[in-house]
């Protein structure tokens, strides 16, 4: 099992730059296919990037393409989400999410992840 800890969020200006973290707990990280979500105040919660557990694949929603940058740190059993070029659109919060690659590969057509943060809030304002 695998505890996951958001942190990085916060109020920022539109076009700034935020980084996320996401500390997990627990020696199978490294084997984990990781994500990032988030939900906006009266939205459905919605899929923003992924990574494989070696790092070496990502997805992104193509509302994030080219702006955000998934990445991983498996010495630090951490994963990033550096995001750039902010808009007011991506105000919500924000989750890490992930589970066993076996079971959800990075190329799964639905990230069904059993493991779950807490959320950070990002604010962007115009």
């Amino acid at each position: 099992q695998v505890q996951l800890v958001e942190s990085g969020g916060g109020l920022v200006q539109a076009g700034g730059s935020l980084r996320l973290s996401c500390a997990a707990s627990g020696r199978t990280f490294s084997t984990y296919t990781m994500g990032w979500f988030r939900q906006a105040p009266g939205k459905e919660r919605e899929f923003v990037a992924a990574i494989n557990w070696s790092g070496g694949t990502t997805k992104y929603a193509g509302s994030v393409k080219g702006r955000f940058t998934i990445s991983r740190d498996n010495a630090k059993n951490t994963v990033y989400l550096q995001m750039n070029s902010l808009k007011p659109d991506d105000t919500a919060v924000y989750y890490c999410a992930g589970d066993q690659s076996e079971r959800v590969p990075i190329f799964a057509l639905r990230y069904d992840f059993n493991y779950w943060g807490q959320g950070t809030q990002v604010t962007v304002s115009s």
